[in-house]
């Protein structure tokens, strides 16, 4: 598992969301919901690549810019479109400090 410390809540407003790039090819958004859970997913949506944390969002719920797919950000699961979205572990700290935990994927031999 990987740990991205990200900066501080803060730089995230309430109700919505920012992407981060994580400094080893891939990207993170991160969301800061009004009920102040803060939730973390892929940065894409997996329909035609739209920026996520750019999307509306509502509740636990994010809606792609682009297209309007709607994703579940507790679960990863879809509430409008064919295919959900990878979500991560996300803590902040007392200090008000973002962490992000990434499972590695490791591909099988052939």
């Amino acid at each position: 598992m990987s740990t991205f410390r990200l900066g501080p809540l803060s730089q995230i407003p309430v109700g919505e969301g920012r992407a981060f790039d994580l400094g080893d090819g891939r990207s993170v958004a991160v969301f800061h919901s009004r009920t102040g859970t803060v939730y973390a997913s892929q940065a894409t949506c997996p329909h035609q690549g739209g920026p996520l944390a750019d999307g509306i969002l509502g509740g636990s719920v994010i809606m792609c810019p682009l297209h309007a797919w709607k994703f579940d950000l507790s679960s990863g699961r879809p509430v409008q479109g064919d295919c959900g979205i990878e979500t991560y572990d996300v803590e902040v700290t007392p200090a008000g400090q973002i962490i992000v935990s990434i499972e590695s994927r490791v591909e099988a031999a052939a």
